[in-house]
């Protein structure tokens, strides 16, 4: 019983279908106006630290997923990295859960300025699937200051790249009451 059962599964094919293709031209030109927009604004590259704040993980796949083989930020001189004291963006997905939320507070003052912080995902914008729960206190805007929101269940590698160049370049034009 058993061993037909693991011959087949062994030997036939997987019951997965074939990986979306990931447009290449179209990600390699945002990436490339994302590095030449923070070594414009920053003067360096930009380094992004990610912040779980209760989330289900879809969210944290897909910002994974701008480290892979597939998009690879490190050739384009944006980074992720370990502490928010030297981060520039705070990238936060999930919903604000109550028992996170002194750790998100925590991360944003040891952040230097300049600094941005990113909701990801519908959960970070407004609470999304767990909006209501008496352990959230609704979207990471009710926590942290929010400078941009990017909506999406999860977002995919595209918009997240999208969202931080529209980020950068929104921080560098120039201000037009200034002048």
């Amino acid at each position: 019983m058993l061993w037909p059962r693991l011959a087949r599964a062994l030997v036939g094919r997987p019951l997965t279908g074939p990986s979306p293709g990931i447009p290449q031209p179209t990600v390699a030109a945002l990436a490339e106006r994302l590095a030449a927009t923070a070594r414009a604004r920053l003067g360096r590259s930009l380094a992004i630290r990610e912040v779980d704040s209760g989330s289900c993980n879809a969210c944290e796949l897909e910002v994974n997923a701008l480290q892979n083989v597939a998009y690879d930020l490190e050739r384009f001189g944006l980074r992720f990295v370990a502490s928010p004291k030297h981060a520039d963006v705070l990238l936060v997905t999930g919903p604000a859960c109550r028992n996170m939320a002194e750790a998100m507070e925590r991360a944003l003052a040891c952040t230097p300025e300049p600094r941005w912080v990113v909701a990801a995902g519908d959960c970070a914008v407004d609470g999304g699937v767990f909006k209501g729960s008496y352990a959230v206190h609704g979207g990471v805007g009710a926590v942290l200051p929010v400078d941009l929101l990017i909506p999406g269940c999860p977002p995919s590698p595209e918009q997240l790249l999208e969202g931080l160049l529209s980020l950068l370049e929104a921080e560098a034009a120039p201000d037009p009451r200034q002048t």
